[in-house]
């Protein structure tokens, strides 16, 4: 990879926790934030679900936004404000945002829909998020289902590789709502009890919530500020293999390409992974196809692999970046969060590590979405 980019600073909110600490403290212990329905209006009680554990009301005093902004918004604004904060950055000054999320504002429209029409489109979540610090130079929104959040940083690592910016922000921001939550027992993938990915009795995923921001930023801008290094994003990949609207193809060829492509941008090759975050959202079909695209990439050689997707729900759209803070804490913290619920082998995938202490230098973290829309980020120390 020519340029090298650094991350800077990041911002987590989700199921397990507001913030780095007390997300750290509950992959550590193993603290799942699956619960049933609690803030989300819907009559649809079944099914558990990763709230984050605050209201709009309580999120909105935290971070001092003006009211009426959309759930999506601010979790986006009380994670991108840890980002800027830990990057040692006080506004979006000069900093263009990239924000992933497909929902948006759905959690207010759906309130008085029919009766008016919605107004709340994906990319006005992104735009408020961007107001609440001042403004953004430019700010614009990625909505490829499940990849959002990981495009979001590809996309941003590509305006400073190609020299339009120096220093970027970017993530993804995604709130439950009545609708999706609906539309995925549609699809008949949420399961009634805690998700277990990988597992041979897994029977569907958990739908969850949350947002997490990265500070992408150049080796020239990071020098000039004395910004501290996180970690460098040495790879990453994007492939589509459009096999089907919503299911992955049995030999996993989009996230096959997808890591190959992280794996030959970084210069590493697959024995080089210590980790891989994998996408594992607990319904037979992904788990099964991720595992053959592990296998493909990494055949004997299998690094350590987990899902987390048992602690916070699959996030959707914001999926990627908050597991990529994830992965972050872990080359930080030097551990490997375990793949919490799976206790049954099932030949069709791989074995999920059990977590616990790793000496860890390269990760690779997976966010797949509908449509075959599959991408990978590679990390390193």
């Amino acid at each position: 990879m020519e340029t090298v980019i650094h991350v800077t600073g990041a911002g987590v909110v989700s199921a397990v926790g507001c913030g780095q600490g007390e997300t750290l403290d509950a992959l550590r212990r193993g603290r799942s934030g699956i619960a049933p329905v609690r803030y989300l209006r819907t009559e649809e009680k079944a099914f558990p679900v990763g709230e984050v554990k605050l209201s709009d009301a309580e999120m909105a005093a935290r971070c001092g936004a003006r009211q009426g902004l959309s759930r999506t918004s601010l979790m986006g604004i009380l994670a991108l404000e840890e980002a800027l904060a830990q990057a040692g950055l006080k506004n979006l000054t000069g900093v263009p945002l990239i924000g992933g999320t497909t929902v948006g504002g759905m959690d207010l429209t759906e309130q008085i829909f029919p009766a008016y029409s919605p107004v709340h489109d994906c990319g006005a979540s992104t735009d408020a998020i961007a107001a609440h610090f001042g403004g953004a130079p430019w700010a614009t929104t990625l909505s490829t289902a499940c990849s959002s959040a990981a495009n979001a940083v590809i996309f941003g690592a590509n305006l400073i590789r190609s020299g339009q910016a120096e220093i970027v922000a970017v993530g993804g921001s995604e709130s439950l709502s009545d609708f999706h939550l609906h539309g995925f027992g549609s699809l008949m993938i949420l399961d009634t009890a805690p998700c277990r990915p990988f597992d041979a009795t897994r029977a569907g995923l958990n739908l969850g919530e949350g947002a997490a921001f990265l500070i992408l930023e150049s080796e020239a801008s990071r020098k000039r500020r004395g910004a501290a290094s996180l970690a460098v994003l040495s790879g990453f990949g994007n492939a589509c293999d459009a096999f089907h609207q919503t299911a992955s193809s049995e030999n996993g060829e989009g996230a096959f390409l997808a890591m190959q492509k992280a794996l030959k941008m970084a210069g590493l090759r697959p024995e080089d992974i210590d980790y891989v975050n994998a996408h594992g959202t607990g319904t037979p079909n992904n788990d099964a196809s991720e595992s053959a695209a592990l296998r493909r990439v990494f055949g004997e050689k299998m690094p350590s692999v987990s899902s987390t997707k048992a602690f916070t729900g699959h996030t959707t759209s914001a999926s990627g970046s908050i597991e990529a803070v994830f992965c972050l804490l872990a080359l930080q913290e030097g551990f490997i969060p375990a793949n919490l619920n799976w206790t049954t082998p099932d030949p069709a995938c791989i074995t999920p590590a059990t977590g616990g202490p790793a000496r860890l230098k390269h990760i690779l973290c997976n966010a797949f979405g509908f449509g075959g829309n599959d991408s990978s980020l590679l990390f390193s120390r």
